[in-house]
């Protein structure tokens, strides 16, 4: 930078910056007219560097999409387990290359489909699983060995017992389950601060399941991610870009402390964890974010835990487009909005993408929906250019001003879950809570208030309404309860309940409850059956609002 360039953007602004108007990002970060270099003044060594190299601002692999493209790795789940595995076949057969399965309201909850807590859900937000039976026909003709798979349960008290039957299924089929690669949610925040159920598990004892996964999977699945972070569902719920890093990254030092307690060194834990990341509109605070993101965890891993393996600080995550920034007024405009989003993610290095259908905001995406999102992957990865060059937007004036400014603040944030001693007590106290609600109304009131506009809702709203014909769950119910009463008939129930006190006893002793939950679901003990193992010792927790 010369004092000359630097100058002409003094000069400027002295000039015009007094007639523009003031704006501000999402998370209320001022944005000015006009960058210069003096905003992106970086030592190019310490925050920038080159891909694949610490602190991998501009990408976790040295050649990124120019040597391997994204996985396009959309999601699926609606109904049965037959529903679902249609869906999934046909998104591999156009062109996916890994999937994601979304699981129902009850499964992600942990109760059987015909429970009277859950049945008149069963089916809806995704696929209904109550037992190994389920997950054996859910993957029937995909192959499991060669495909990653995504299972999207993030609420511990499920979340150990659906990998238990993911196991079980794949070794009835002959695979070794040390073979297969792909990810759980597994997130105690999920169940105690984003998403709670009749009987909420106790923060301690959802953080205690969610590490017996993790520390199951370090020990026994080499090429299983057991956590991912997700930083998707915070920001859904109503953090900022800067809260959703910063829980994410809060949450990954609290899983490597945990996994030390454990006797388990920091490499082999580290290089497991990924993330789960949204991407909303607000295009280049969400470019800044992931790069942000990458460097922050790796100076807080570096520096908290020393591991010997640099690329056990590699931040690596998967990205869907948000959910929430979609409207059901004029929801074709989804699909403009969804391409950009997911454009923002590739722009700011994500390692996998799923792109929101344009009825999302509707229900359960149709099947053209769901292969136009599809398709905008498609277009994205051979059309557009965006993986000729790392990194692209690096060096921009405003990107890396924002990736200085959500980085700073992100390390604010996370000095402020210290000292309340880590983020599991940060949910115990309800601060999580707070923050979260906080920038949740004030989000809303920026578009009730038309400060943050959206196309259709507050702006140029009035038109005439867009027909899209949406998609019916098929009947759930009905089959699940057949489904069950095969399962209750044929199994061995001394089996399954020799199978539960084993589990209860691991509960009640503190030993890792993942090998009990894996003997529990290969004699056939329920979903249901298993959780209600957990709530019966820990349940009843109260989320802390006020």
């Amino acid at each position: 930078m010369t004092e000359e360039s630097a100058g002409h953007v003094q000069r400027w602004r002295e000039e015009h910056g007094p007639s523009t108007m003031p704006s501000w990002t999402e998370s209320g970060i001022p944005v000015a007219a006009l960058y210069g270099p003096e905003d992106a003044a970086a030592d190019y060594g310490t925050h920038l560097g080159v891909p694949g190299s610490p602190p991998y601002t501009r990408g976790v692999y040295p050649t990124m999409y120019s040597g391997r493209a994204w996985s396009i790795r959309p999601l699926a789940g609606f109904g049965t387990v037959e529903d679902t595995n249609r869906r999934l076949r046909l998104l591999l057969d156009e062109g996916a290359t890994a999937i994601n399965t979304v699981f129902d309201y009850p499964t992600n909850r942990g109760y059987d489909s015909d429970d009277e807590w859950a049945r008149a859900d069963a089916g809806l937000g995704g696929v209904a699983v109550d037992s190994i039976d389920d997950m054996v026909d859910l993957y029937a003709g995909v192959p499991l060995d060669e495909v990653s798979v995504s299972l999207v349960l993030s609420h511990p008290v499920a979340a150990g017992a659906i990998l238990a039957m993911y196991l079980a299924a794949a070794k009835r089929r002959g695979i070794d389950p040390a073979t297969l690669s792909g990810t759980l949610q597994n997130d105690f925040m999920m169940e105690t601060v984003v998403l709670t159920a009749p009987s909420v598990l106790e923060p301690e004892f959802a953080f205690r399941l969610s590490m017996d996964v993790t520390e199951y999977c370090t020990r026994h699945l080499p090429r299983w991610h057991p956590v991912s972070f997700t930083g998707y569902n915070y920001r859904e719920a109503g953090a900022d870009a800067v809260l959703e890093v910063a829980l994410v990254v809060a949450n990954a030092v609290a899983t490597i402390e945990e996994m030390r307690a454990r006797g388990l060194p920091v490499d082999p834990v580290a290089r497991r964890l990924s993330a789960f990341f949204t991407s909303g509109s607000d295009l280049f605070e969400e470019v800044a974010k992931y790069r942000a993101a990458r460097r922050v965890y790796h100076d807080v891993l570096t520096d908290r835990f020393h591991p010997s393996d640099e690329r056990s600080t590699r931040l690596r995550f998967h990205v869907q487009t948000s959910g929430s920034a979609l409207t059901a007024a004029q929801p074709l405009n989804n699909v403009a909005r969804a391409a950009l989003h997911g454009l923002a993610a590739v722009l700011g290095g994500a390692q996998s993408l799923h792109i929101s259908a344009f009825d999302e905001a509707l229900c359960v995406p149709s099947e053209t929906a769901a292969l136009t999102a599809l398709r905008t992957q498609q277009i994205l990865l051979a059309e557009t250019g965006v993986t000729r060059s790392i990194d692209p937007l690096a060096g921009s004036y405003l990107v890396e001003h924002l990736t200085d400014q959500v980085d700073s603040r992100v390390r604010e944030t996370l000095a402020t879950v210290d000292e309340m001693g880590g983020l599991v007590q940060a949910v115990n106290t309800g601060w999580v809570h707070a923050r979260i609600l906080d920038t949740a109304c004030q989000a809303t009131a920026d578009i009730d208030e038309g400060r943050r506009p959206v196309v259709g809702v507050n702006v140029s709203a009035h038109q005439a309404p867009t027909t899209v014909e949406t998609f019916d769950v098929p009947e759930t119910l009905p089959r699940q309860r057949e489904r069950l009463a095969r399962v209750r008939s044929h199994r061995d129930s001394d089996a399954v309940s020799d199978a539960l006190r084993h589990l209860d006893q691991c509960v009640v002793n503190g030993s890792n409850t993942m090998p009990a939950l894996i003997a529990a679901a290969e004699v056939g003990a329920t979903l249901g059956q298993c959780c209600d193992v957990f709530r019966h010792r820990h349940g009843g927790w109260r989320q802390p609002l006020r």
